[in-house]
């Protein structure tokens, strides 16, 4: 019951609603380093209309609404803290899930706990403040915040910001403005009659382009190539870039890499596609767009595309002599880097397991960056022993949240993450040095990239700057500033251009070892804004309500550019076409696909798992299942080696980075001599997207996923049964399937059958009743 207040000064009631409304999430923005009029004015607009609407009401159609805002509140800050990216309309139905504001994903609680206080306590105070005599407040206080709300819109259209979004919007405004921009893209369609847009021309995007003047007599001296990922890297931190475009950006991150890029030639302007490692790796080995939305990446498309996957860069130099190599400090079975890399042409694709030398730190994804580069120049000191030139990638991780740094640097650096930067920067400095004693330099090409940019609070187009850095035998025939805007879909064509080698016509990309006379269309999509520049002087931005803005920018990245006015509609609606052409699936469509991410290896266990994604036994991430579609899975396990006391497994699916419920049977306690077979199905009535299945084991042993298969395929349609069916029906239900069936139903998903571990697992043909699992 809510306690009495009638003792309480009236005023009281109307102050504490504006602690909760007003002064916590201003407050709190400014906090977080969120500050910008734009989201300033946005609070104000939710925080007065929510005073309004709920003042002078009975305290039981307040509460749900004090609920509601703390609860999204909260978990907009925890989104943005853990993936970069605001709740979308589509996540509505996960607000009120706990899972959703906690940090469940990397099994952490709740991230920011005194927000979680604070508007707790400033709930609980507006209950004892409530007063039920008085009276509503005047219609017209409802005019503050439709004219902030005006204000909002008129200074967004006549002075966009290049903030974030989470910068410019509180989230009940931001799910507003997505619902009133697919409304108002609703009637437009209605105006045109739904004729049918002519699809945009993107030959300009996906075009293979070698027509530059060649930097080179020749081909390049080199015999080998050597290409050097750093994760998460912004090209911001290199000086001869941030001096290129004369960039505000002044903080000197990585002053020895720095110092490298002084003797290489650097790209100020290069773009990066999209974020994710995966997406990243695949742009720059396989001469291709990345995905420029949350689909299933095309790595794991290639899986299905073998002849597409033969353009990859490792397949082509394996082609000409070459043996191919893929190194990384962290396990490969994250985004299915096992299979994935393999499928691109790597002859050896390895992970932390190789490496033979001691961590530095305990690190959850992997090898330290130290660590990580005295294992890769042992590994580059092998390869320079056999005969055959070789290509080896490398991909670091320690600049991976939550960064990996020691002691010494955590005292010497305000926060974890520029500690981790500077240890990088240290790390690679001195392993770029021993190639330089070892001779590797002469004989080598030697690329120093990032595969994302995990971006810089108010720098323009962190995001998508991208670096790339080029050591070559012939340096001095090569300018220290390449101009001209390039990006990760020009490496693999860069390449084997250098090697004189001919380039896959279905790739796309220029080369940088040659000089253009004109520009080039280039497209990028990161902190959810979509981005193109046509190759002359305009540079387009389109946020999430498809609302474009023109710029003057003579390239695609810069520190300023010339607002030159925005627009929406279907011109804005080409924007995103040009996207989703260059989208398109590897395999000419989702339904009916099948991915096996099943490799056979051995599998040690860990006693503990702390974190969904490092201890993930199985790289079936960030996958797309499409609208209307079931998705099947097959699951096998074979126990190699198993303490007495067995391991415990658990198969959790995520989507957009937090879990999901689906109707996953419980996996049984592993122990030795029983396999695990297991099948189950779910159905999709929405598009899923960003999803991601995560195998979990805590034991002592050794094991072997002989099968993990996903397949998904078009839902059948409805149809009406036989005379022997319904009777069938109307027979009495078993009750515990009955209950199976429901909570199957609610999930979006089908009861399918778990059988004892000695026994195939198999799903339920409809009229069957489910037989409960049976251990021994």
């Amino acid at each position: 019951m809510r306690p009495s207040s009638r003792w309480l000064p009236p005023f009281l009631s109307l102050a504490s609603l504006g602690v909760l409304f007003l002064v916590i999430p201003l407050a709190w923005r400014y906090a977080l380093g969120w500050s910008d009029h734009f989201g300033y004015l946005s609070d104000l607009v939710v925080g007065s209309f929510l005073i309004a609407l709920i003042y002078g009401r009975p305290w039981w159609l307040g509460l749900p609404v004090m609920v509601a805002w703390s609860l999204m509140t909260l978990g907009n800050v925890e989104l943005v803290g853990a993936v970069g990216r605001m709740p979308e309309p589509s996540d509505l139905t996960y607000l009120l899930d706990p899972q959703f504001v906690s940090n469940s994903t990397q099994g952490g609680g709740v991230g920011h706990p005194k927000l979680a206080i604070a508007l707790a306590i400033s709930v609980l105070a507006c209950l004892i403040c409530w007063r039920r005599s008085i009276k509503p407040l005047p219609r017209y206080w409802f005019g503050v915040p439709a004219a902030l709300l005006a204000g909002h819109v008129f200074l967004q259209y006549s002075q966009p910001s290049d903030a974030d979004q989470w910068q410019q919007f509180n989230l009940p405004h931001k799910l507003l403005a997505s619902v009133a921009s697919t409304g108002q893209l609703a009637f437009e369609d209605w105006l045109d009659g739904d004729q049918p847009d002519t699809p945009p021309d993107i030959s300009g995007l996906a075009r293979l382009d070698l027509d530059g003047m060649p930097l080179l007599p020749g081909p390049g001296q080199a015999r080998n190539v050597l290409v050097i990922t750093l994760e998460g890297i912004p090209g911001a931190y290199l000086a001869a870039n941030r001096a290129a475009i004369n960039s505000s950006y002044d903080v000197a991150m990585m002053p020895k890499l720095s110092q490298w890029a002084e003797r290489a030639m650097t790209t100020p302007d290069y773009v990066l596609h999209s974020h994710q490692t995966i997406r990243g790796l695949y742009a720059m080995l396989c001469g291709d767009y990345s995905k420029l939305d949350s689909g299933t990446p095309k790595g794991l498309e290639l899986l299905n595309n073998p002849a597409r996957a033969k353009a990859c860069l490792p397949a082509q130099m394996r082609q000409h002599g070459f043996s191919t190599h893929f190194l990384q400090g962290a396990g490969l079975r994250f985004m299915a880097k096992d299979k994935i890399m393999p499928q691109m042409g790597f002859d050896k694709t390895l992970g932390r397991d190789w490496f033979p030398n001691k961590a530095y730190l305990e690190f959850p994804w992997g090898m330290d960056d130290k660590a990580f580069f005295e294992g890769a120049l042992t590994y580059v000191k092998r390869l320079r022993q056999q005969k055959k030139p070789w290509m080896l990638t490398l991909l670091t991780v320690g600049t991976h949240q939550p960064y990996s740094a020691p002691a010494d640097y955590l005292a010497r650096y305000p926060d974890a993450k520029q500690a981790a930067i500077a240890y990088l920067d240290d790390a690679v400095d001195s392993f770029l040095q021993g190639l330089e004693k070892q001779g590797v330099l002469k004989n080598t090409l030697v690329i120093v990239t990032s595969d994302e940019s995990h971006g810089i609070d108010k720098v323009r187009l962190a995001s998508a700057w991208g670096f790339n850095l080029v050591l070559a035998p012939e340096q001095a025939a090569l300018p220290p500033i390449k101009a001209g805007v390039y990006g990760h879909v020009d490496l693999e064509a860069s390449i084997l251009d250098y090697f004189g080698y001919e380039v896959p016509q279905n790739l796309a990309g220029r080369s940088l070892f040659r000089e253009y006379a004109s520009g080039r269309e280039i497209m990028s999509y990161t902190n959810g804004k979509l981005r193109h520049h046509d190759g002359k002087d305009t540079f387009t931005e389109c946020d999430f309500r498809q609302v474009c803005r023109r710029y003057q920018s003579e390239g695609f990245i810069a520190d300023e550019a010339r607002y030159l006015g925005s627009f929406s509609g279907k011109k804005a609606r080409l924007m995103a076409q040009r996207g989703a052409l260059l989208d398109q699936s590897l395999q000419g469509g989702m339904l009916g696909q099948e991915y096996q991410f099943a490799t056979r290896e051995r599998i040690k266990l860990k006693e503990k798992s702390r974190d969904d994604w490092a201890d993930n036994l199985i790289g079936a991430q960030y996958m797309e299942l499409p609208k209307n579609s079931r998705t099947h899975v097959q699951l096998q396990i074979r126990v190699l080696r198993m303490a007495r006391e067995g391991a415990q497994m658990q198969l959790k699916a995520k989507e957009f980075e937090r879990d999901v419920a689906l109707a996953i049977p419980e996996l049984p306690r592993l122990v030795q001599g029983k396999p695990v077979k297991l099948s189950f199905s779910f159905d999709n009535p929405e598009a899923r997207k960003a999803f991601s299945f995560h195998l979990l084991a805590e034991g002592r042993g050794v094991i072997e996923i002989s099968d993990f298969r996903v397949t998904t395929e078009a839902l059948p349609p409805p149809s009406v049964g036989t005379g022997e069916q319904l009777a069938e029906q109307k027979r009495p239900l078993n009750p515990i399937k009955s209950i199976f069936g429901m909570l199957a139903r609610k999930q979006g998903g089908r009861a399918d059958d778990l059988e004892s571990p000695d026994e195939e697992h198999t799903a339920i043909p409809e009229g069957r009743e489910l037989r409960l699992p049976q251990y021994h």
